[in-house]
């Protein structure tokens, strides 16, 4: 009986064909129809007038079936794409085989200490490395390096080239992981799940555990919105909400979030991670920043604590014109716009601050929309200004007309009579301009600049 059970078992495997791949591509396609066809059904069910007009919009579903297998495509892509990349075991087989290959050494290419490589080397060493390493050695990309007289390039630079462009890939793939919805950017909460990710790296949970034994966790979510805040402010002055992954990629803000967690082995000393947004002293700094301005205790900002920022002489006409164009909660600030408020206030400390810082305060300052200011702009900011100094009894009496004709001759604008936010990015002083308009302190440091020299000089003289 067991005998006849096997003889059947084969003639039954013997009997069932081999399908094709276009015939096992057939049949996918006709189950696929077939469940679209039954969610259909179910949809006709739950609204009966589909069965007469049809649907002209479809609403995009998290839990649609075209999501789900257009994000199971797009991990299946990136998981392919991963195997693909050279490993370090990879990147150090090359090395070696590059050194063995070597044509000569002591000539002005091979001063790095790897010697030169011909392209008959390049094309032997490229045969003997997998597929995946066949694009690092084309043609035309050995065209790309200098050349010394025997037609030789250097092995260190073209290895760093590779390095470089793995290090690009491999990047790039990990944020698509992060691109939920495959078009090529990032939203908020995708950036954050990125960054809270990247915090469990062991070198920032040693700096946290060093600044805040004991409450690390307390701090992650703080430092994930401070680090996601400069992204966006930088890479998305216009607030669309969303970064491209090409110009996350191409930002230095990326290689400076690397830095500041102590990534692939760059990390600073104590006295450059303060500087660095992205490390734990600095993220720390702003957050306490916060929490001593929060004077009521209420985790968010009124405008009369915002005013203390800094040297505690921002005017009350500027914060109020901050109040009135960022987010706020029944007129307080939370986080998150502190964050941004922070970062231009940062950023505008340098004579020529970035574009973004620019165009931050530019919003504040054209308080009619009207795509420029004029005298009478610079008037109603500078007056707050004066009024300022006035009350402390700081510095001497400065006319406003005199700081208007001033201004207008610093930005040089192409109309003479209002500064566009065009004239403000092509001065090379457009922070002094912005710094001495809301900050009194920032005023009379100007204003006494040349006083300041003085000093300075003196005390060199004197040393």
């Amino acid at each position: 009986m067991e005998l006849g059970f096997c003889q059947r078992l084969l003639h039954h495997a013997a009997s069932c064909k081999t399908k094709s791949p276009e015939e096992a591509d057939a049949d996918v396609e006709e189950h696929f129809r077939a469940i679209e066809e039954k969610e259909f059904e179910e949809e006709k069910q739950r609204c009966p007038s589909l069965r007469q007009i049809p649907k002209f919009f479809t609403r995009t579903s998290e839990g649609s079936l075209q999501q789900r297998c257009r994000r199971e495509a797009r991990q299946r892509l990136l998981a392919r794409r991963t195997e693909e990349l050279a490993v370090e075991e990879d990147l150090h087989k090359m090395h070696s085989l590059l050194r063995s290959s070597v044509w000569g050494k002591g000539s002005e290419q091979g001063g790095e200490g790897d010697g030169v490589i011909d392209y008959e080397g390049f094309c032997r060493v490229r045969d003997q490395l997998p597929e995946k390493f066949w694009q690092y050695f084309l043609p035309q990309t050995f065209m790309k390096f200098n050349r010394d007289q025997n037609g030789c390039i250097a092995i260190a630079t073209f290895f760093r080239y590779v390095v470089r462009k793995v290090n690009n890939k491999q990047t790039r793939i990990q944020l698509s992981y992060y691109d939920t919805e495959g078009f090529g950017y990032l939203r908020e909460n995708n950036m954050e799940n990125l960054i809270f990710d990247l915090v469990q790296s062991p070198h920032l949970e040693d700096q946290f555990e060093k600044l805040l034994p004991g409450a690390k966790e307390n701090f992650y979510p703080f430092y994930v919105f401070t680090a996601v805040r400069k992204f966006f402010f930088f890479l998305d002055p216009f607030g669309t909400k969303k970064i491209r992954i090409r110009d996350l990629l191409v930002s230095p803000h990326l290689k400076e979030l690397y830095v500041g967690m102590g990534m692939d082995g760059l990390v600073g000393d104590a006295e450059a991670s303060k500087d660095n947004w992205f490390s734990v002293q600095s993220a720390l700094r702003v957050y306490m920043q916060y929490l001593e301005l929060d004077q009521d205790r209420n985790g968010l900002l009124s405008p009369d604590e915002l005013q203390q920022y800094g040297s505690g002489m921002l005017t009350r006409v500027f914060v109020q014109r901050v109040f009135e164009e960022c987010q706020t909660y029944s007129n307080e600030m939370d986080y998150k716009t502190f964050l941004g408020f922070v970062l231009a206030m940062e950023s505008v400390r340098s004579p020529s601050p970035p574009k973004q810082a620019i165009h931050y305060f530019w919003k504040l300052f054209d308080i009619h929309h009207a795509g420029y200011i004029d005298s009478s702009v610079i008037n109603y900011f500078f007056r707050a200004v004066a009024k300022e100094l006035e009350d402390r009894d700081a510095g001497d009496k400065v006319s406003p007309e005199d700081v208007n004709d001033e201004i207008f001759d610093i930005v040089q604008p192409a109309q003479p009579t209002r500064i566009t936010l065009e004239d403000l990015n092509a001065c090379n002083m457009a922070g002094t301009v912005l710094s001495m308009l809301i900050d009194a302190h920032a005023f009379l440091r100007y204003d006494n600049r040349e006083k300041t020299l003085q000093d300075d000089d003196d005390e060199d003289g004197d040393f």
